[in-house]
């Protein structure tokens, strides 16, 4: 087997120099034989995991599979391979017997190289399910070496695993070596679409519409986030990336939809950490003549049908503790819980008063944060750790939720509800406010914060007033973020884990 690049050689880039100067002339040489190395298709008719999960009506039968050399063993007139398709792996023989003068050809390729197989499937004397090739057709000429992981067993039988495509970062940058090298990584994204898919179902089912909204928007609104913002050439205006969207999802129930839903790219111009990439994906959905009850509901149900339907459970193994999706879900007050867990009344606490207690657990404050933001601060670092099984925390501070209805039983609350796994947010839901003599205040007020320093604030939009000025029926709202909620149900730490391509800093 010709040598393959080792990525902890300290003379790295001379050997992946000499390595690839050796597979240009080799492409040369294919050239001269006349064998096109970039085909232009292959019929392909069955699958790597199809063909060994469904050997015993696959033997002796004639298939043709493509995929990648992922590895090569000549040994004079024969050679082995296995061929690493969109299912997995299989394994490939060849006989200069049955291809011919062909063989030669066949000399002429690399691991990485991709490859069309024509054959009978049968079952090497070790009992390895494989193809015998009656013909085959290069289809694509690798002229990076791709890392190969070795395995090794020690004296104690234990498998080592060394020159392995490991670094997390150069994986997230180079995702489409990370998926040939670590195929397993495909898996997670498998699953997503899965999830997707359900989501989509059971809003479909339910009666929803999915509507498109624009990304593009001369205001933002609909979340507290700063957004990114460009320029509009022809009409030289600014406009923004949306930071949801919740307002124009809204109009449309003012519109007369009953009930609406968008899976969307949002941008939120903000810090990268393990759960926020500054490009995400979110589901949101408003249905009128309901409230914030028949959220939780359906919510609870939305996430267990998902769960049954992809994965076959509602109890799951997330980094090893046992969460179970089964409803109902725990629900505790906000206002309520930061009392019992730290003896202050948030609504009656003055900022100074919160501003102590949070400077007493070594919370770093900018100066200029609102009093609502002060509350959220302290959720965050007292209550939030602590919900690990499936939790609804309802009933937030006005301050925090302008787009939210205020309580029909509490005094200075609004029906909101947030959920949360683990201690990490997966939604939030609000009895959404159509009041618009209540809202165009609320926006007021939050231009007043924007004046005081606070970016994240709300614009005013006096279109969006205009609109509940003809009337929202009572309506409940919710946002789920897609790729939280795949970080759980996949078990993944990283958002970057369930993203393709997650944002990065650029390399020097």
């Amino acid at each position: 087997m010709k040598q393959e690049v080792n990525l902890d050689n300290l003379n790295y880039e001379q050997e992946l120099n000499s390595l690839m100067q050796r597979r240009l002339e080799e492409l040369e040489e294919l050239n001269k034989k006349g064998i096109l190395p970039y085909a232009y298709n292959y019929d392909v008719n069955s699958y790597s995991n199809l063909i060994k999960e469904n050997f015993e009506n696959y033997e002796g039968k004639d298939v043709k599979i493509a995929g990648r050399i992922m590895t090569l063993r000549r040994m004079g007139k024969a050679s082995f391979a296995h061929l690493q398709d969109n299912q997995g792996k299989i394994q490939i023989y060849l006989r200069k017997d049955d291809i011919g003068d062909y063989y030669d050809v066949f000399k002429l390729l690399d691991i990485g190289d991709i490859i069309g197989v024509e054959g009978y499937v049968f079952k090497t004397k070790t009992g390895e399910i494989s193809v015998h090739a009656k013909s085959f057709q290069l289809l694509a000429k690798s002229i990076r070496p791709i890392p190969i992981a070795k395995e090794q067993i020690d004296e104690n039988g234990n498998k080592i695993i060394y020159d392995q495509f490991a670094d997390k970062e150069l994986r997230y940058r180079q995702r489409y070596l990370d998926l040939i090298v670590n195929p397993e990584v495909k898996e997670v994204f498998f699953q997503r679409s899965k999830i997707v898919t359900e989501i989509r179902k059971y809003l479909d089912n339910n009666g929803l519409l999915e509507v498109e909204t624009p990304i593009l928007q001369p205001l933002y609104g609909g979340a507290s986030a700063r957004p990114f913002v460009t320029h509009h050439n022809a009409l030289d205006i600014d406009l923004y990336l949306r930071i949801a969207d919740e307002l124009y999802l809204k109009r449309l129930i003012v519109g007369g939809f009953d009930g609406v839903y968008e899976i969307s790219k949002d941008f939120r111009n903000e810090g990268m950490d393990r759960t926020h990439n500054p490009e995400f994906t979110m589901l949101e959905l408003y249905v009128a003549y309901k409230d914030y009850f028949w959220m939780m509901d359906f919510v609870e149900k939305m996430v267990s049908n998902i769960a049954v339907n992809v994965f076959s459970k509602t109890e799951f193994e997330i980094e090893g503790t046992k969460i179970n999706f089964n409803p109902p879900w725990k629900r505790i007050s906000m206002v309520d819980e930061l009392k019992n867990v730290t003896g202050i009344d948030v609504l009656q606490a003055s900022s100074d008063d919160l501003k102590k207690v949070l400077k007493s657990k070594n919370v770093d404050l900018e100066g200029g944060e609102s009093k609502g933001k002060l509350i959220d601060l302290l959720f965050e670092v007292t209550i939030q750790p602590t919900l690990i099984q499936p939790t609804f925390v309802m009933d937030y501070p006005v301050e925090l939720s302008p787009l939210a209805k205020k309580h029909r039983s509490r005094e200075g609350l609004v029906e909101r509800f947030e959920g949360f796994v683990l201690g990490r947010e997966i939604c939030n839901a609000f009895s959404e406010l159509n009041d618009p003599i209540d809202q165009k205040a609320r926006f007021i007020e939050q231009s007043k914060m924007r004046d005081e320093g606070d970016e994240e604030a709300h614009q005013i939009d006096e279109d969006y007033v205009r609109a509940l000025e003809y009337g929202m029926p009572p309506t409940a709202g919710l946002g789920v973020g897609i790729d939280r909620l795949v970080m759980l149900l996949t078990n993944q730490s990283s958002i970057r884990d369930v993203l393709l391509f997650p944002q990065m800093k650029p390399q020097k």
